[in-house]
């Protein structure tokens, strides 16, 4: 059977399962069995790739920073940010939905990861909202939009996926991830001041007040700077950073903060574990299904079209793998659908002279988008259900807000010298750049 057929019959089997209900990594591997049975690739290659898959050490990373969100959340820490947050823009218009933007910028950077931001202020923040006479659906909308943020800034679950299946700087992803990361938030905060409900305003808060608030969120704040500090100076690999920040917490943030929360601490480890077992059985089934769409040519197959499209435009290129992804975004998570197309990633990247980590950073915003577009929208449903409001009636209260998304992405494709400016200063050998021969500075890619 030729491979056309075979990668049509192998996407309609994973879309035919999926709408079936069946969870995304066996509706994978129904596809791939199916590749595997009408082509002369062996069942026992399928089973090795899929070994492969979770192979790989910084893959590591990922139970860490689930671990350290776990420990943040159930140690009851992320209340003192949330104060924080509160003193800094709680008395702006917009209330409490401009403190769940500002909440989530300051704990993304701890997470990494959107369902946890998802959950936390889904708890922290969603009933003091309805308190407050907030629209659920305005709840559900604003918080799934916001924490698709720790999709973009450090420590990225999504990026470390990404550098680590496209062999691309994971620091240089997390330093370019910054600027869209910031855009998203404060294009957040925009959209709530002028067109989100006034809410209650709180008084502006003393200064003194904001010092107070901030000296009692200081321990937890030096997560992110141990994270990126460590992993900037070169001290350790993202990997290694998570280890340091679980550390860091046990023996620093919980025993000064909440003493009583150490004898839970077994049962995090045990939650963090499971939690991360959701996403490493679907990474293995997705490289499975991303080799043998490789193994039929499938990923040349759309390289060709796109290219034929766009020839060697690396705007154009980017806005049509935009398209792509958002599409593929709306039914499949972003960590296999890195997995799967990356093949077709790298060889876009070459075909228009893309610099790698800027088109790393096009990607995951854009799956950062399709976290909240129907019809899966998993942090838009998981918010939802949180609040206790239809999927239908949270996706109508986000429609506008997609607005804030497009300009991030637009402004990513077409203005890479800012978004790369920050890895350019900070790490300028994760971007492609390279000591100059006479010693001092660096000469970089146009």
């Amino acid at each position: 059977m030729s491979a056309p057929v075979v990668l049509v019959l192998m996407s309609f089997c994973f879309l035919f399962f999926g709408y079936l209900g069946v969870p995304v990594p066996f509706s994978l591997m129904a596809g791939v069995f199916v590749g595997a049975v009408l082509s002369d690739v062996s069942l026992a290659a399928i089973i090795q790739k899929i070994f492969d898959g979770v192979d790989s050490e910084a893959l590591l990373a990922i139970p860490f920073f689930l671990l350290v969100g776990e420990l943040m959340s159930s140690a009851n820490v992320v209340v003192r940010i949330a104060n924080l947050s509160v003193s800094l823009v709680g008395h702006i218009r917009g209330g409490l939905s401009q403190v769940v933007v500002v909440f989530s910028m300051f704990f993304s950077e701890m997470s990494g990861s959107t369902t946890a931001d998802v959950a936390v202020m889904s708890r922290a923040l969603g009933g003091p909202m309805r308190r407050e006479g907030y629209e659920p659906a305005f709840i559900a909308a604003i918080i799934a939009s916001a924490s698709t943020i720790a999709a973009l800034v450090p420590p990225s679950i999504t990026a470390v996926v990404y550098g680590a299946v496209g062999n691309v700087s994971i620091a240089g992803l997390f330093m370019a991830g910054v600027v869209p990361g910031l855009m998203i938030g404060f294009g957040l905060m925009i959209y709530c001041y002028f067109f989100g409900p006034s809410g209650l305003r709180k008084p502006r808060a003393p200064l003194r007040q904001v010092a107070f608030a901030a000296g009692d969120a200081a321990l937890p704040l030096m997560i992110p700077v141990i994270l990126l500090g460590g992993i900037l100076t070169g001290w350790f690999t993202p990997t290694e950073a998570g280890v340091v920040a679980v550390a860091y917490i046990i023996i620093v943030v919980i025993p000064a903060l909440n003493r009583g929360h150490l004898k839970k601490i077994p049962y995090d480890f045990c939650l963090a574990g499971l939690i991360f077992s959701l996403p490493l059985i679907t990474i293995g089934a997705a490289n499975a299904f991303g080799w043998m769409l490789a193994y039929l040519r499938g990923a040349i197959y759309i390289a060709d079209w796109i290219t034929s499209i766009a020839g060697n435009d690396p705007h154009l290129i980017m806005l049509l793998m935009v398209l792509l992804f958002t599409v593929v975004g709306d039914f499949i998570e972003p960590v296999p659908t890195i997995i799967i197309f990356m093949p077709l990633v790298n060889a876009l990247t070459q075909a228009g002279d893309i610099n790698g980590v800027h088109m790393g950073v096009v990607l995951i915003a854009t799956l950062a988008f399709g976290l909240i577009t129907p019809p899966y929208g998993l942090v838009l449903l998981m918010a939802s259900k949180f609040v206790g409001i239809s999927f239908a009636k949270a996706l109508r209260a986000a429609l506008p807000i997609y607005v804030v998304f497009l300009v991030t992405i637009c402004f990513t494709i077409y203005f890479p010298k800012v978004v790369l400016w920050l890895p350019k200063q900070v790490i300028p050998e994760s971007v492609g750049c390279f000591k100059a021969p006479g010693g001092t500075g660096y000469i970089c890619p146009n």
